[in-house]
C-alpha cells in the first residue's frame, strides 16, 4: 500500500500552478494561465485501456476491440511496480467526486505525480468543501504515474502506457502517459459501467443545456462535430459539456466540475464563452505560442489537432447551478457527414434513434489523421464506445425505454458538409446549424414543410427560417444527382455493415430502423 503521509493533499490551484512551474514542465501564458505539453500522447490511447476480468466485469461486460480484458494477477503485479515507483516522488492527492447528483455521487481519490495534473482533476470534477473533505471516505483509487513505463512482454500491457481498471478492487491504474484525458475518460468508464448494473441510469457522452421555461436538451456527438460549441448558446444554461446521466425519475445530472474543450483555431469571435473561460486557473494542452511571445497561437496545429483547455464550469457565465436537468424535451445527435449526403437536420423515431445511438456515425476528414486522403466514415457505439463497457444494446434500450411515449424528440442533425463530399462540397455553416437547432427547441420546426429521405428511412426539414433552401434537401443539394446517389448508397451500406456486429443482441424493430438496402 503506498504511503502517502507526506503528500500534498489538496493544494490550491495557486499551489498547483506554482509547483508546475518549479518542476519546469510547464509554463504561463500572457493572462497568467499554465500552459503544459502533455509528451509523447496528445491524446487518448484506446488500443491501451484495458478491464481487468474479474468477478464483477467477467459476465457483463462487452469484450473485444474496445473492451481489452486484463488479468487480475498482472494487475496485483503491476499495481504493485506503480506503487514502487511512486513511493519516492513527489505526489500529489486530491479527494473529489463524479456525478452532480447526490444520489449517485462517486467518491474518488487521486493520486498523481504530476501537479498540473492535479489541478486537471480540480478543474474536472466535482470540487468538496473542507467539511466534505474532513468526512472523506475514498470508494474508487486512481493511481497516476506519467513518467512509469511498462515492459509489455512482462506486465501484460501492449506498449508502455496504459490504463486499466479494476471494478473488483475500484482501483484504476494510469501509466506511461501524460495525457490527462486519460484520468477523465477512466473514471467516466467507471460510471458508465456501474450507473446502468447498478442503479438504472443511463450515462451519456453528450452535452446539456437548460432553457428558460426549463426545457433541457442533450447533444451526442463524436470530436469535430459540435457537441460543445451548439450546446453553448446564449439563450440557454449550460448543464455541462461531455458527461451526463439520466436517471430512472428523468434527472439529468453533469458526472463533471468542470470543461475540457478544443481550443484548435479558437477565437473569442467564434466561440466567446470558451475563449473568457481561459483565465487564470484554466490549464492549457500542447497549444504554441507565437513566437519570442507568451501568447497563445490557437491556430498553430504543429504539435496536434487535439489542443486542449479545461477549466472549473464556473468560468462560464450561463451555467445551471447546481448541474441538473428535467427529462430532456429535446436530444440531437451530432454527426459531421464528410460524405454530404446527410440532411441538415432529420426527425427521428424511437427505433431510428436507438439504431443511430448504436451507430454513433461521423466522418473524418482528409489531414486529421496520418494516412487519411479522403473522408472516411467512423462509428463509435453510444458516441461514445472507448469508454463503454457494456453492450451497446443495454444502453440503447434504456434509452429506448425512456422515448417510449414520452414525447420527446430526437433530431438527427448533419453538421458536415453539402452539395458534394470535403473537397467539393461546403461545410454547413454553424448559424445555420444553430437556427436549425433553435428552430427544433422552439417548437416551431415542426410546423415546417418536411420531406421523406426513404434510403435512410427518415422525414427531414425541407424548409426551416433563417437557412437557404438549398443547405436542406442534399440530393437537390449537389450538382450531379448521379453521384448524390452513388455516394449515399455507398453510406448506406457502411451503415449497414458496422450495424451487423450488434444485430444478435438487438431488437428487430431498431434492426429494420436504419437505411434500406
Amino acid at each position: 500500500m503506498l504511503n502517502l503521509s507526506s503528500a500534498h493533499w489538496n493544494l490550491s490551484p495557486a499551489e498547483l500552478t506554482e509547483a508546475a512551474l518549479a518542476s519546469g514542465r510547464a509554463t504561463l501564458t500572457d493572462k497568467g494561465v499554465l500552459s503544459i505539453r502533455t509528451g509523447t500522447f496528445t491524446g487518448r490511447s484506446p488500443k491501451d485501456r484495458f478491464i481487468v476480468r474479474d468477478e464483477w466485469s467477467a459476465d457483463r461486460v462487452w469484450w473485444g476491440d474496445v473492451n481489452l480484458p486484463f488479468d487480475l494477477d498482472q494487475f496485483h503485479s503491476l499495481r504493485g511496480k506503480v506503487e514502487q515507483y511512486l513511493a519516492d516522488k513527489t505526489l500529489y492527492v486530491r479527494d473529489v467526486e463524479a456525478c452532480a447528483d447526490s444520489r449517485f455521487a462517486l467518491k474518488v481519490r487521486t493520486v498523481t505525480e504530476w501537479a498540473e495534473c492535479s489541478l486537471f482533476v480540480h478543474n474536472m470534477f466535482l470540487r468538496l468543501s473542507n467539511e466534505q473533505r474532513a468526512a472523506f471516505t475514498p470508494e474508487w483509487t486512481l493511481l497516476h504515474a506519467p513518467g512509469f513505463q511498462a515492459y509489455p512482454s512482462v506486465d501484460g500491457t501492449r506498449q508502455g502506457n496504459f490504463a486499466i481498471l479494476c471494478f473488483s478492487e475500484k482501483t484504476i491504474l494510469i501509466g506511461g502517459t501524460g495525457y490527462t484525458g486519460e484520468i477523465k475518460k477512466s473514471i467516466f468508464s467507471a460510471l458508465n459501467f456501474l450507473l446502468p448494473t447498478h442503479r438504472e441510469t443511463l450515462p451519456m457522452h453528450c452535452s446539456a443545456n437548460v432553457g428558460k421555461k426549463g426545457d433541457t436538451a442533450l447533444f451526442f456527438g463524436l470530436s469535430g462535430t459540435g457537441k460543445t460549441t451548439l450546446s453553448a448558446d446564449p439563450n440557454r444554461k449550460l448543464i455541462g459539456d461531455d458527461e451526463h446521466g439520466w436517471a430512472p425519475d428523468g434527472t439529468v445530472f453533469n458526472f463533471e466540475g468542470g470543461c475540457y474543450a478544443k481550443v484548435i483555431d479558437l477565437s473569442e469571435e467564434k466561440e466567446p464563452d470558451i475563449y473568457r473561460a481561459i483565465r487564470t486557473g484554466a490549464l492549457l494542452e500542447n497549444i504554441v505560442f507565437h513566437e519570442g511571445t507568451t501568447v497563445p497561437d490557437y491556430k498553430d496545429s504543429s504539435i496536434t489537432e487535439n489542443t486542449r483547455v479545461s477549466y472549473p464550469i464556473d468560468h462560464i457565465d450561463l451555467i445551471q447551478v447546481p448541474s441538473l436537468g428535467s427529462s430532456p424535451t429535446n436530444i440531437f445527435f451530432l454527426t459531421a457527414d464528410a460524405y454530404g449526403v446527410l440532411p441538415a437536420i432529420s426527425k427521428l423515431s424511437p427505433e431510428q434513434a436507438a439504431y443511430h445511438f448504436m451507430s454513433g456515425y461521423t466522418a473524418k476528414v482528409a489531414g486529421t489523421e496520418v494516412g487519411v486522403t479522403e473522408p472516411s466514415a467512423t462509428f463509435s457505439a453510444c458516441f461514445g464506445a472507448a469508454f463503454m463497457p457494456l453492450h451497446p444494446a443495454v444502453y440503447a434500450e434504456m434509452l429506448s425505454k425512456k422515448l417510449k411515449d414520452s414525447g420527446i424528440h430526437v433530431w438527427l442533425v448533419n453538421t458536415g458538409w453539402v452539395g458534394g463530399a470535403y473537397g467539393v462540397g461546403e461545410r454547413i455553416k454553424l448559424k445555420y446549424t444553430r437556427a436549425l437547432i433553435t428552430a427544433a427547441l422552439d417548437g416551431k420546426l415542426q410546423s415546417e414543410t418536411f420531406a421523406r429521405d426513404e434510403r435512410f428511412g427518415m422525414d427531414f426539414a425541407a424548409t426551416c427560417a433563417g437557412v437557404p433552401a438549398e443547405f436542406l434537401t442534399p440530393r437537390a443539394a449537389w450538382s450531379d444527382g448521379a453521384a448524390y446517389d452513388a455516394q449515399a448508397d455507398m453510406l448506406a451500406s457502411k451503415f449497414r455493415t458496422n450495424f451487423t456486429k450488434f444485430a444478435d443482441q438487438t431488437p428487430e424493430a431498431i434492426r429494420n430502423a436504419g437505411p434500406r438496402g
